[in-house]
């Protein structure tokens, strides 16, 4: 069985999930330094909250699009491959979002955070005031994850299950880190993953390109009076010419292929306007990301650990 599919859910889902799990870390040896363990249970509450929403959310994302998939309405061939490149918009942006985010925000994670539980524990509810930011944290990574899963759909039900490994991976690497104590280094942890997620939402703007030119060409199929958007080749219609055609030589359903489209968004027909566009975002996203870690990182979990008796990040 071919799990190219599942290897860049579970990149994302690993990488978000270990953010979660150092927000989750932190809040946890913030309760224990207060000497307020017994908001713990809140705290997993959050946890499942944040899960079970994440999913419920994926549900009616993935179902919405199998019903139009299955529709016999005139223009369900348009909607499907419209709402495709929609979703892989909103992918490219969540996921670009985080990347920049997250990187120039490390630094200050760990007093925000410890800020927030202050605050929460001077209220009578605060119970719910945890539950809420854990709720919070969990949800905007599942549901960055689920954005890009729908913006996969096409691909089954394979970038789920790379999604359920990530999260299980990210979940023993939290318990490494704040149970047993093991040393990683995490700023190269992120920086590594970092370039990875780089390369995969570069990839993901050929991908949503490709679906916006197949809602073109269903529309100019199924409505005449749109036939002029693709004068030439349904193929192209507002892509430009080709830049190359290595169905014979690389093809992207076979190893190595498949794993190239998979990580890099490689097609075997790229246009130009795919390979302009790819290359504009890898170059100026990519600038942005590499000029944020140009200072000294200092992940979270080192500070929160520490404050846990223990100090699992090797720097």
């Amino acid at each position: 069985m071919d799990i190219t599919p599942a290897l860049p859910t579970f990149v994302i889902t690993l990488r978000e999930g270990v953010e979660a799990a150092l927000v989750v870390g932190i809040v946890l040896a913030y309760l224990k330094k207060a000497g307020q363990d017994r908001l713990n249970t809140w705290v997993y509450a959050g946890i499942a909250a944040g899960i079970a929403a994440s999913v419920l959310i994926g549900i009616v994302f993935n179902g919405a699009l199998l019903t139009l998939k299955q529709s016999n309405q005139p223009y369900a061939p348009v909607l499907k491959p419209l709402l495709e490149g929609i979703f892989g918009v909103g992918a490219i942006v969540l996921l670009t979002w985080m990347l920049v985010w997250m990187t120039q925000q490390a630094r200050s994670l760990k007093g925000e955070l410890e800020g927030a539980v202050s605050v929460a524990l001077q209220k009578t509810d605060a119970g719910w005031g945890i539950f809420g930011l854990i709720l919070i944290a969990v949800l905007r990574e599942g549901f960055e994850t689920v954005v890009f899963i729908s913006a996969q759909f096409q691909e089954g039900w394979l970038p789920l299950a790379g999604a359920i490994a990530g999260l299980l991976g990210a979940t023993g690497i939290g318990f490494l880190l704040f149970r047993l104590g093991v040393k990683i280094n995490l700023r190269q942890f992120f920086q590594f993953m970092g370039v990875l997620l780089l390369l995969i939402v570069s990839g993901l703007v050929v991908g949503a390109l490709r679906h916006f030119n197949g809602a073109v060409a269903a529309l100019a199929q199924v409505d005449p009076q749109f036939a002029t958007l693709c004068p030439q080749t349904r193929a192209s219609c507002i892509l430009g010419g080709q830049v190359w055609d290595l169905s014979q030589v690389l093809p992207d359903r076979q190893f190595p292929g498949i794993l190239l489209k998979s990580f890099f968004g490689y097609t075997q027909r790229l246009y130009w306007v795919q390979a302009i566009a790819y290359l504009t975002f890898l170059l100026t996203v990519g600038s942005i990301y590499f000029q944020s870690l140009g200072g000294k990182f200092s992940p979270a979990s080192a500070s929160a650990a520490s404050d846990a008796g223990r100090s699992p990040v090797k720097n």
